[in-house]
């Protein structure tokens, strides 16, 4: 199907898509003009937020390789490369341009290209889906904006832009939120050199919130494992499928990161199947959810609740299979419906080194969980809860200050009983 400029198609939808290539070509009146295909990854607001989400020839790829850059040789001469299950919520567009290097320097423009065209195929068959052939329109400009990838209604879309830029890919960075020194040599501009003053990401930022807030509680220092285990009931449906509950995937990281020597947090899911899943790590947590969870055939999801056996399965690990002499901060995410049998684990559970942090999100009545701290017969009290509507909408700061506020209580208790060393 070949695509006019404006249209807009669906990619995804009704189509069993796991993997993209669009491939770019054009043929050029010499040998000495040199053209380059590329790609942004934009944020809802349309911006680059990182100079890494600008992939082209000399940087390759991108979000721990879901997006690459290749060159091709044949008719088809640049290649992008999409894993779609890898690219995380905050990728809400992905732009797809070609410039000419140097174009205003030695006179070249769009108009003295021909063939210039981009195809779509599916990744993993190579079968062509549709293809859009640019340049009628094109005169004096050095850099073109080809087609958009986006998000629409949890699926993916292409639209067929076609708009052409002045000023080469110094202008097409600045469109897109990034930075050039403006004395840079062409040939600097070319490479995207790009300067900007330093951003923090996301998790930097949320590693010095959780910082202010062991240093309010006087548990700077603190060494523990974390692990998080996450409800994928029936009702969770919809906050695994709007990016929720990836985000609190990384807000939990980031306790790790501060407290764990390794900043590896440890993962389980549960309904009435529970799954250990890989660990997350500051470095591969971008798209955790899609890649081990949505996509992820062998997990066992929307079920009912029985929190028992993954709460068994979290113990075996931290004092059978891994034992060591740190304590263990567990956060336990669930949306309702928690059954009584978890009073007897956790009463057992109380002289081994492991604090429950339950976090109970929605607007159930959580009965079960509201009388942890009724529970007789226990060396320690080894298990909090905390009701939060809509976790989503929670501030960093407020999260944090909840989830941590028991812990501390519990490391003296535990290290007075020995259950954990002083």
């Amino acid at each position: 199907m070949n695509l006019t400029k404006g249209q807009k198609i669906d990619i995804t939808k009704g189509r069993s898509l796991s993997k993209l290539q669009l491939h770019f070509g054009w043929s050029t009146p010499v040998s000495g003009m040199s053209v380059d295909a590329a790609c942004f990854l934009l944020s809802a607001s349309g911006r680059c937020e990182r100079d890494e989400d600008f992939i082209f020839y000399g940087n390759a790829a991108g979000l721990h390789d879901a997006v690459t850059h290749q060159t091709l040789n044949g008719p088809d001469r640049e290649a992008i490369r999409i894993e779609l299950a890898g690219v995380p919520e905050r990728i809400a567009k992905i732009a797809f341009t070609v410039t000419i290097h140097e174009g205003d320097q030695h006179g070249y423009s769009m108009q003295d290209m021909s063939q210039l065209y981009v195809r779509l195929l599916d990744g993993d068959g190579g079968e062509e889906l549709f293809r859009y052939d640019l340049g009628p329109d094109l005169t004096k400009e050095t850099a073109i904006v080809a087609g958009e990838l986006y998000r629409h209604q949890g699926e993916w879309k292409f639209s067929a832009v076609g708009s052409g830029f002045y000023g080469g890919l110094a202008a097409l960075c600045t469109s897109f939120g990034l930075e050039i020194e403006e004395d840079a040599e062409p040939e600097v501009a070319a490479a995207a050199e790009l300067v900007k003053p330093p951003v923090l990401s996301a998790i930097d930022l949320r590693k010095k919130t959780v910082q202010v807030t062991l240093e309010k509680k006087q548990m700077t220092g603190v060494m523990a494992r974390v692990g998080l285990v996450l409800d994928i009931s029936g009702s969770m449906r919809t906050l695994y499928k709007n990016g929720t509950v990836q985000e609190v995937v990384e807000r939990i990281l980031t306790v790790a990161c501060q407290f764990d020597d390794n900043a590896t947090l440890d993962i389980w899911i549960y309904d009435n199947e529970f799954s250990r899943l890989p660990s997350a790590t500051e470095s591969d947590f971008e798209g955790y959810v899609q890649k081990h969870v949505m996509t992820n055939q062998r997990i066992h999801k929307f079920g009912y609740n029985n929190e028992p056996p993954v709460m068994l399965d979290v113990i075996r690990k931290y004092t059978v299979e891994e034992s060591s002499p740190l304590p263990v901060f567990i956060v336990f995410i669930n949306d309702g419906g928690v059954v009584k049998p978890i009073k007897k684990v956790i009463t057992e559970a109380a002289v081994q080194p492991i604090f429950w942090q339950f976090v109970g999100i929605g607007h159930a009545d959580f009965e079960v969980l509201r009388k942890l701290d009724e529970m007789e017969g226990r060396v320690v009290d080894n298990a909090n809860f905390i009701h939060i509507e809509d976790i989503a909408r929670v501030s960093d700061e407020a999260l944090y200050g909840m989830l941590l506020n028991e812990f501390p209580v519990w490391l003296k208790e535990a290290a007075k009983q020995r259950i954990i060393r002083p």
